[in-house]
């Protein structure tokens, strides 16, 4: 995903991971408050609006949210986030079948589109950090 859309995303993330690759032993704290930030947030909706997906167990749907406005539902869940209220919902689970082996099933767990955007939020955030600790090469 190109995050030229967020500047300030793609600087902190530069930043981190400049950190992370210049102190290897260096820990990282007072992360949490970036994971609301509004830009973190925009950039994870992105995200996951590019892989589309399933609705999760509440049936929300992508068109859903955009109805309702994709601003104002960031916000609210922002507000969640920073209050430490925000708790992830169930997940869907469906079987699908093994490409390499028909008539065998395997479990998938759907998220909620919520949790989708949280989780993509806090992968924008800790990528960078964990990314430093590969080889260039790889």
């Amino acid at each position: 995903m190109n995050l030229a859309r967020w500047p300030k995303v793609e600087e902190l993330r530069e930043k981190l991971n400049g950190k992370a690759k210049a102190e290897s032993g260096y820990r990282f704290y007072l992360l949490y408050d970036k994971v609301y930030r509004k830009d973190f947030l925009e950039a994870a909706y992105a995200k996951c609006r590019t892989n589309d997906g399933a609705p999760g167990v509440d049936g929300e749907t992508f068109a859903d949210i955009e109805a309702y406005g994709v601003g104002k539902y960031l916000e609210e869940l922002a507000g969640e986030l920073k209050a430490k209220r925000y708790q992830p919902g169930p997940v869907r689970r469906v079987m699908i079948e093994k490409e390499n082996q028909p008539g065998k099933y395997r479990p998938l767990g759907i998220p909620n589109i919520r949790d989708r955007i949280v989780q993509q939020a806090v992968v924008l955030l800790l990528s960078p950090i964990f990314e430093a600790d590969f080889p260039e090469e790889m």
